[in-house]
C-alpha cells in the first residue's frame, strides 16, 4: 500500500530506509542478541511511513513474537513518533 503524504507532514520526513535497516539490524542481532522488540519498533515507524518492504519484514516478524512483546513494541513505535 502506497500513501501519498504531502512533504511537510511529519511521516513524509521519516527516513524510511534507515528506519528498516535498524529494524533488519536489531532482528539479526548485529549489534548484540537479536531484540525483535527494538525491530518490530523500527519496522513499524517505517511501515507507517509508508515502506511496503518494512509492512512485509514488520508482519513476518510479528509472527515469532508473543502478545506482550509486541505490545511492548508498539508502544515504544507509538511514543518515538509522538517525541519526532
Amino acid at each position: 500500500m502506497t500513501m501519498y503524504m504531502a512533504e511537510d507532514t511529519p511521516l513524509a520526513r521519516i527516513n524510511t530506509a534507515a528506519c528498516l535497516r535498524l529494524g533488519l539490524r536489531a532482528a539479526a542481532g548485529h549489534d548484540g542478541p537479536a531484540d525483535f522488540v527494538e525491530a518490530h519498533k523500527w519496522l513499524n515507524i517505517a511501515a507507517i511511513a509508508g515502506d511496503e518492504k518494512a509492512e512485509r519484514y514488520r508482519s513476518e516478524l510479528a509472527l515469532h513474537m508473543s502478545k506482550d512483546e509486541l505490545a511492548r513494541a508498539l508502544r515504544a513505535a507509538r511514543q518515538w513518533m509522538t517525541l519526532h
